[in-house]
């Protein structure tokens, strides 16, 4: 698998199988965050979720996503799997890809993007509050796995591959802009903890 079909890959599913599910969430008052589980072989999906803190507070995009994975009656090991999360695992999520034994994650949105464009900050301010840590302070690459932004493979992009990326990933970028803005005008009616 190459940066550019992985890049294409990830793109193909953050705008066509976990956006419809948060945009569904969102008008049901939880937060934008989803996730999908890949077969690594061949990049096809196996599982697409999202945020569902309505619900009870820790079903994040991500430990959602992890529920129902574990749920299905067969699923492939996950030493043959790539996690997909539409923003930068929280601590707790980040603790769950471990848990559930995964051996990477990649993310659209940084933990900078969920403060500044998307007006939730509780990722770094957990980051920095329980574990002293500043943005970006855990280390991407450990014993447990590995992870990297859809960013980092669009800059290893040829620059026509790259082009072309970069014009899908501001369009997706703009539907989660205008799925937040439905959340942010919505949220002070949740019972969400942290909203």
């Amino acid at each position: 698998m190459n940066d550019d079909a992985l890049a294409a890959r990830l793109l193909d599913v953050i705008e066509h199988d976990i956006l419809p599910l948060t945009q569904k969430g969102v008008a049901a008052g939880n937060k934008v965050f989803g996730a999908a589980i890949l077969r690594k072989s061949d990049l096809s999906l196996v599982l697409a979720e999202t945020n569902n803190e309505t619900e009870n507070p820790l079903w994040h995009g991500e430990v959602h996503c992890l529920k129902r994975f574990h749920e299905l009656v067969e699923r492939p090991p996950t030493s043959e799997l790539i996690f997909f999360s539409t923003h930068e695992p929280c601590t707790m999520c980040m603790s769950a890809i471990t848990w559930a034994g995964f051996d990477n994650f990649y993310y659209f949105f940084s933990h900078e993007d969920s403060r500044d464009a998307f007006a939730i900050p509780h990722d770094l301010r957990i980051l920095k509050e329980v574990f002293g840590l500043e943005p970006g302070g855990y280390r991407r690459k450990n014993a447990f796995w590995s992870s990297a932004s859809v960013d980092d493979l669009i800059n290893k992009a040829t620059k026509d591959v790259r082009s072309a990326l970069e014009m899908r990933k501001a369009a997706i970028a703009a539907a989660y802009g205008s799925v937040s803005a439905t959340y942010q005008a919505s949220k002070s009616g949740n019972d969400i903890p942290l909203a």
